[in-house]
């Protein structure tokens, strides 16, 4: 009895491991608190829907990422999940992805590539969570000529090119509203900090109203710049960014942020919603799954929201 058991069990166990899916997931790196749960909780979906999940960490440079799927589809796997650290240079490996039938879906960034190269991208409408940031600004700005220093994401990524559109897009009419510098921080805290020291020694602090970050964790990093440099941010400099990560709402509570758009860092479940539609019948999704954006400010209960993110891999 307890032979028919174990082998039942081993034939059981066997039939699992022939139907379990293999992804490959190319992320990025971990520039950004936001990234970090990204990868938390892509690797806890796969855990729940019992994908093996293999995960390379680029370090944000896309020759990594190339060499990164071309070894996914050496190893055959079923599906990959890129987030691309940028928009160009991505026509040939994803044409050999698709040569093996490989599907590969885009996390939270697009590409300039034609959208027959990948099944679907999951993401934010880059364009509006910018338009966002600056429709706060528009209706939040004091009164006279508001100077804007800008934080841009890392150069020639898709989340800096459309939320600097957007944001352009808000603020277009509004001739009291100008941007005065802007520069890259690369989506890091050290990067936004560094950059925002240089904002503040090329314009008399008092001369800069507002400042405008791509991401929270570059915003966090300005904070830190304004405090040192004797200033009071949320309210000498108003700050608004993105992604909407657990410091910059403990920021907010302390004061020191006004708002943030989120973008969910569960790219994953809706990126294998459309993967295991696809493997069980071949249905191909839309080309793009828009994820919800949300203007958080201080008035949303910003420690509450903190305690609600603080656990998810930030």
């Amino acid at each position: 009895m307890m032979k028919t058991l174990l082998t039942s069990a081993a034939i059981t166990a066997c039939a699992f491991a022939a139907s379990a899916q293999t992804v490959g997931f190319s992320q990025i790196g971990s520039e950004s608190g936001w990234r970090a749960a990204e990868t938390t909780l892509t690797r806890q979906q796969a855990e729940e829907r019992g994908i093996d999940l293999r995960f390379s960490d680029a370090q944000q440079r896309q020759e990594n990422q190339i060499a990164a799927i071309r070894s996914f589809v050496a190893q055959g796997v079923d599906a990959i999940l890129l987030a691309p650290v940028v928009a160009t240079g991505w026509d040939s490996v994803l044409e050999e992805a698709k040569e093996a039938e490989i599907p590969v879906v885009l996390l939270d960034r697009r590409v300039d590539s034609s959208d027959d190269l990948y099944l679907t991208a999951v993401g934010s409408d880059l364009v509006h969570e910018g338009s966002v940031a600056g429709q706060w600004l528009v209706d939040n700005k004091p009164e006279g000529t508001c100077r804007v220093v800008e934080l841009q994401g890392t150069t020639g990524s898709s989340p800096a090119i459309d939320r600097a559109t957007g944001f352009r897009n808000a603020i277009e009419g509004n001739a009291d509203i100008e941007i005065v510098r802007s520069q890259t921080g690369d989506f890091t805290r050290t990067g936004g900090k560094e950059v925002m020291e240089s904002f503040l020694q090329a314009e008399a602090g008092n001369e800069i109203c507002a400042l405008y970050a791509h991401n929270d964790d570059m915003a966090l990093g300005a904070i830190q710049a304004i405090k040192e440099a004797g200033m009071d941010p949320g309210d000498d400099i108003l700050i608004v960014s993105i992604d909407a990560v657990p410091d910059i709402f403990q920021a907010m509570a302390d004061g020191d942020a006004n708002a943030t758009v989120e973008l969910t860092p569960n790219m994953a479940g809706p990126a294998f919603d459309a993967l295991e539609a696809y493997w069980a019948d071949g249905t191909e999704p839309e080309k793009f799954i828009q994820t919800e954006s949300k203007l958080y400010t201080q008035s949303d209960d910003p420690m509450a929201e903190y305690e609600a993110r603080k656990d998810l891999g930030y």
